[in-house]
């Protein structure tokens, strides 16, 4: 298996940085050999939108994936989210990454993405069902709860069909990645917790009579880089400990270099293969964290992958 460890967004200490920073970014991933790049989904902060941010990414580069992470599906047209997936995989072959989820993390952003009361996760079921049908046949016939579709199509079909992934932990979702989806894409999760989810996601996957390949496990790692204040690194820790007030933070962020290395090589020693790794505090250069991590974590990549 292939270890991989991809760059999430990242936030600079002077601003998000839209513009001539991105392609300066997305030129310096690719110039450093870094896997893949993963823009989140934040519609209210004034980061890059991540479908426009795949665009833009995949015209400047030849070899980077480029991911969602994640991208809200409910409240979405799956419709044009599959037109806008096949257009992206036409421009850049092989290196679109599209990862989903039911909701934001974001409360604030919840009603940007409406759903019908208590029907949030079976529009999600059938929107990625109809996700999924479009970029792989023809001619598309769908009638069901929320979407209508006669003899539909979206072209030009991916050569080879993408890989949908899902976020999530609840065991709710767990099971759903196991039913319908091709990988899990975790965060905010220990090792152990991963290790479960990856267990559950399998026995549900086998109950479907569908298997989801070995090394299609990841999750998201949140890294407080060295130098970084005291008073800006329990910052961080709050933030993550608003998230899972029930676990101590510092057991989800790693502190330092060689504390996240640690970290990643629990995840690898319970199955997980693939890894999007971002600040957990704004950084006053890219250039600087890039140098950091290609430094850092770009060889172990080599170390883990047997």
């Amino acid at each position: 298996m292939k270890v991989r460890i991809g760059v999430g967004s990242l936030p600079l200490a002077s601003g998000p940085g839209p513009g001539p920073e991105l392609a300066e970014l997305i030129e310096q991933l690719e110039a450093h050999g870094v896997d893949s790049l993963w823009l989140a989904d934040t519609a209210s902060a004034p980061t890059i939108d991540p479908i426009v941010g795949m665009a833009f990414a995949a015209g400047r580069t030849r070899s980077l994936k480029l991911g969602t992470g994640v991208l809200v599906l409910p409240g979405r047209n799956p419709a044009l989210v599959a037109a806008q997936l096949a257009s992206l995989a036409a421009l850049a072959p092989r290196r679109i990454l599209p990862a989903f989820g039911v909701r934001s993390v974001a409360s604030a952003e919840r009603d940007l993405f409406p759903a019908p009361d208590g029907a949030r996760a079976a529009l999600f079921d059938e929107s990625l069902a109809v996700v999924r049908r479009l970029l792989t046949e023809d001619r598309v016939t769908h009638h069901g709860r929320f979407f209508h579709l006669d003899d539909a199509s979206v072209a030009p079909l991916p050569p080879q069909p993408l890989d949908l992934w899902l976020g999530g932990r609840a065991p709710a979702g767990l099971q759903r990645i196991g039913r319908l989806a091709d990988g899990w894409l975790g965060s905010v999760v220990t090792p152990a917790e991963a290790e479960d989810a990856r267990s559950q996601i399998q026995q549900a996957a086998a109950e479907a009579g569908r298997e989801i390949e070995e090394d299609h496990y990841g999750t998201n790692i949140t890294v407080i880089p060295p130098g970084t204040t005291d008073a800006a690194a329990a910052a961080a820790l709050a933030r993550v400990a608003r998230r899972r007030p029930d676990i101590d933070p510092a057991l989800l962020v790693p502190h330092g270099w060689a504390a996240t290395r640690d970290h990643v090589r629990r995840f690898v020693a319970v199955g997980l293969t693939k890894f999007v790794v971002r600040p957990a505090v704004p950084v006053v250069s890219w250039r600087g964290f890039l140098d950091q991590f290609t430094a850092e974590l770009t060889g172990l990549e080599t170390e883990l992958s047997t």
